[in-house]
C-alpha cells in the first residue's frame, strides 16, 4: 500500500482513496494534533478488503451509501463472491452502493422466513413439483445487479437471452423476500416495483419486511410486512399496490404496545403464483400443498425473538 501526501489539501492518498489527515494547531507552548473524523477510507475497506472496520461507523451512514464508482458488473460480482457479501450491496450504472448492513435482526428474520417457507412447501419435496430455494442468488439486467434476501421457484424452462435473471437465459424466481433493517422502505419498494416485479417476465410475488433499527443486542419491537403480487398491477407502467400490509411486532410506530395472536398476521401465496410458468412436466400439487400457502408472521416473530433468548 502506498501513501502519498496531496499538496495543500490536508489529505493523504492511500490506495487511490482520499482520507483526511490530522490537522495541526499551534498553542502557546505545545502543538496539538486533532483527529478530524472522516470515515471515507475506513468504509472503503469493505470494498477493498472485505473488512467492516469499526472506525467506519456504518451505523451512522445514510443508506444507500455509494461505496465505489467506475466499477464493472463483472468486478462487482467478483468482489461479492470473494468477500461473501450478499443482500447488502447493489450495482447500478457502474456504482456500488451499500443499502443494508448485516445486523442481527436482519439476518435472523431472513433465516426464520426461509425455514418457515421451506417447511410450508415441504410436502412437495419428494415430487417433481418441489420448490427450490435460491437464497441471495445474484440477478442482473442491462444497468443493474441485485440480490434478494431469499428467493424461491419451481423448475422452470430457460428463457430467451438476454431476458433471464442472469442476463442470459436463467429463469427468474417466482417469490423473493426483502428484509429491510437499515435500508429505507422507499428504497426497498423501488426495487420491488421497478426491478423484481417490473413485469410478468420477472418475479411474480414479493414479501417485504421492515424492522425498525434498534441498538445492538436489543430485541426489535416494530416490525411490518407487505405482500406484493404482480397480478395487482392494473396495466403496464402503472403503480403496483401492495396486496397485504400489517404490523407484527410488539409495538406500533407510535410506541403503542401490540398483542397480536396467531392467525391474524397472514401472507397468502396462491399456488398459481408460486408455480407461475413452471415447466410443462411440473404439475401444480394441489392435492399435496394447501392453496394458498399461508405464512403466519406471529411464528416469524417468535423465531426472531428466540435469537435474543441467549
Amino acid at each position: 500500500m502506498s501513501i502519498e501526501t496531496v499538496p495543500d489539501s490536508g489529505y493523504y492518498s492511500i490506495s487511490n482513496v482520499s482520507v483526511q489527515s490530522s490537522i495541526t494547531t499551534a498553542t502557546d507552548d505545545t502543538v496539538s494534533i486533532q483527529k478530524m473524523p472522516d470515515y471515507t477510507y475506513f468504509r472503503s475497506l469493505w470494498w477493498t478488503e472485505g473488512n467492516i472496520h469499526p472506525e467506519a461507523k456504518w451505523e451512522e451512514a445514510k443508506l444507500p451509501y455509494v461505496l465505489v464508482e467506475g466499477v464493472t458488473l463483472e468486478e462487482y460480482e467478483r468482489r461479492t463472491d470473494e468477500f461473501n457479501v450478499h443482500g447488502l450491496w447493489e450495482w447500478t450504472n457502474y456504482k456500488v452502493s451499500v443499502y443494508e448492513l448485516p445486523l442481527k435482526p436482519h439476518e435472523t428474520c431472513i433465516s426464520a422466513i426461509i425455514k418457515y417457507f421451506n417447511k410450508s412447501c415441504g410436502d412437495a419435496d419428494d415430487t417433481n413439483a418441489r420448490i427450490i430455494g435460491f437464497g441471495a442468488t445474484r440477478t442482473r439486467d442491462d444497468n443493474s445487479g441485485k440480490e434478494a434476501d431469499a428467493s424461491f421457484r419451481p423448475r422452470k424452462p430457460r428463457v430467451p437471452a438476454p431476458s433471464g435473471s442472469d442476463g442470459e437465459n436463467e429463469p427468474w424466481p417466482n417469490i423473493v423476500v426483502e428484509v429491510a433493517c437499515s435500508e429505507s422502505i422507499d428504497h426497498v419498494f423501488e426495487k420491488v416495483k421497478n426491478y423484481w416485479l417490473m413485469d410478468f417476465s420477472r418475479v411474480h410475488d414479493a414479501i417485504v419486511i421492515k424492522i425498525d433499527p434498534v441498538p445492538e443486542n436489543r430485541m426489535p419491537s416494530r416490525m411490518q410486512a407487505w405482500h406484493f403480487c404482480s397480478r395487482n398491477r392494473i396495466r403496464r407502467g402503472a403503480d403496483l399496490p401492495h396486496r397485504t400490509h400489517f404490523e407484527f411486532g410488539t409495538h406500533d410506530g407510535a410506541g403503542n404496545p401490540l398483542n397480536i395472536p396467531r392467525g391474524v398476521c397472514l401472507i397468502k401465496i396462491d399456488l398459481d403464483c408460486l408455480y407461475y410458468q413452471a415447466r410443462s412436466d411440473v404439475r401444480i400439487p394441489r392435492h399435496i400443498l394447501p392453496d394458498p400457502i399461508v405464512l403466519d408472521f406471529s411464528i416469524i416473530r417468535e423465531e426472531i425473538f428466540y435469537a435474543y433468548d441467549v
